[in-house]
């Protein structure tokens, strides 16, 4: 069985000071879990203006105590293609895992766009689908029950994160240095 999540928010902070954060995200305070993010590939389209992004993060793996005894799961690579487009002020990521997909696929789509009342806020959408391929029903349904609380605790700190960073990077625009109290 397939399970399905919407989350919508909206930030304080206008789409472009929002997407340049993004890009900044790692690390910070909240995801001391994300080991690593590299750029293996980015190009813009010379006709629409287009930035597509593919994107690698290293991310430590974590179980509940009841699938430790049951899977060797430690960090995972994840996958996050982007499209930024300037015109519409529009960014969408999609970011799925590669590693211990058979335990359990997560694929994560979000839309970053312009509010569309307030020019200094941005509305994001994240929808989330979680699959276990594992062939027993009881533990599948545990696994997609873990993966979904897990998906809403993560998203809380996600989006902490990303306040954290454009808070930084709004300091950084005046001159003050973020580093000092």
């Amino acid at each position: 069985m397939v399970k399905f999540i919407s989350l919508s928010s909206a930030y304080q902070h206008n789409w472009a000071s929002v997407t340049q954060a993004v890009w900044q995200k790692y690390p910070n305070p909240f995801a001391s879990h994300v080991l690593s993010a590299d750029v293996i590939d980015r190009s813009v389209d010379p006709d629409t203006g287009v930035l597509t992004t593919t994107r690698l993060f290293l991310k430590k793996g974590h179980l509940p105590k009841w699938g430790k005894s049951l899977f060797n799961v430690r960090d995972a690579f994840i996958l996050e293609t982007s499209t930024v487009d300037p015109k519409a002020g529009v960014m969408t990521t999609v970011t799925r895992n590669l590693s211990h997909t058979k335990l359990m696929l997560v694929e994560e789509t979000q839309i970053f766009k312009r509010h569309p009342n307030r020019a200094d806020w941005t509305d994001v959408r994240s929808d989330v689908r979680i699959i276990s391929n594992t062939g027993w029903a009881p533990i599948k349904a545990k696994i997609e029950g873990f993966g979904i609380t897990k998906f809403k605790d993560n998203a809380m700190r996600s989006s902490k994160g990303l306040v954290h960073v454009l808070e930084r990077l709004k300091q950084t625009q005046r001159g003050l240095d973020p580093a000092r109290p």
